[in-house]
């Protein structure tokens, strides 16, 4: 394919009501910003297989007015591998404002007849994308995100209290937007929901939990899926060394019971071997967290049905 720099990087998204602010907090994570909107277009090029809510990106080479303007762009691009062009429908767009099938089909054709290569439309190796926002035409190549988060569901030790593989992915994206250099600390991991998500995405992280008898199946879960890191036995007061962030899932079910007093000493202990910390809680951790050194800088509600998180990113 002749080398040609994506303009920008176009974003498609899905998610329930429940999980708009938790969403929201993820897209300011990796953006600096969010919306109300479906579609995202920003200069910064992320793995649409890392979030939850991501559905797929373009990268936008191509852009016109009208369709018949975006085929003249394209008169003469050559491709070297078997490809294929999809349109990208428009999340945002109303039924008054969707494309047709017919008509979607026939948009397919005539740009992928412009395009000099192979059209392979059942084992394409390149797929590319067209779709239209805000009256104009995108065009680029297409990546389909990858349902990692789902896959890993099927742990072989669940835990009631811990964190869905959909939430703990996200939470991850917030703690960790550019996991260039990062060092990662999840000091209470439980059954390692929040490791195996960032192990997955390469994330350099390790675990620690005070409970003897939980560790067993953590470091099974993790060995599961093909990873391996350091999971030990200890209490967050306990944790030496230094870390880029931390993710904290407070403890919160009869078997955890926890005092003020020992809620402030957790995240002292935070503020002591790390940078920024994400916590995770459901019960008002402000004053808490400011007594500890922290200063909260952004924040939302992970809902599910009438449970409630509060997703805390401090610093």
């Amino acid at each position: 394919m002749n080398t040609i720099e994506p303009l920008s990087y176009l974003y498609t998204y899905s998610c329930n009501e429940d999980e708009r602010d938790l969403r929201n907090l993820e897209m300011r994570s990796f953006f600096g910003s969010d919306t109300i909107k479906a579609v995202l277009i920003s200069k910064e090029k992320i793995d649409p297989s890392r979030s939850p809510f991501m559905k797929g990106r373009i990268d936008i080479i191509f852009k016109a007015r009208t369709v018949e303007e975006l085929a003249k762009q394209l008169d003469g691009l050559e491709i070297d591998k078997p490809f294929k062009v999809v349109f990208v429908k428009n999340p945002d767009h109303s039924n008054e404002e969707a494309v047709r099938f017919k008509m979607r089909r026939e948009i397919e054709r005539s740009i992928g007849l412009k395009i000099k290569g192979e059209v392979d439309l059942i084992y394409p190796s390149m797929l590319f994308g067209i779709m239209k926002v805000e009256g104009e035409w995108l065009f680029g190549r297409y990546y389909k995100s990858k349902a990692v988060w789902l896959h890993h569901q099927n742990k072989p030790h669940q835990y009631s209290t811990a964190l869905s593989t959909r939430v703990a992915r996200a939470v991850v994206n917030i703690a960790v937007p550019n996991s260039t250099g990062i060092k990662m600390i999840d000091p209470c991991c439980g059954i390692g929901t929040v490791l195996v998500e960032a192990l997955s995405m390469g994330i350099q992280i390790i675990g620690r939990d005070i409970n003897p008898l939980v560790l067993p199946g953590t470091r099974e879960n993790i060995a599961h899926f093909g990873f391996h890191t350091e999971v030990t036995l200890g209490d967050i007061n306990d944790v030496t060394g230094s870390y880029d962030v931390a993710i904290i899932d407070m403890p919160y079910n009869l078997c955890s019971v926890i005092t003020s007093k020992e809620k402030l000493e957790m995240i002292q202990s935070a503020r002591r071997f790390s940078k920024k910390v994400v916590i995770v809680t459901i019960e008002p951790m402000d004053s808490v967290i400011e007594a500890a050194g922290f200063e909260i800088v952004d924040r939302c509600v992970a809902k599910k049905g009438t449970f409630l998180r509060e997703v805390l990113v401090c610093q």
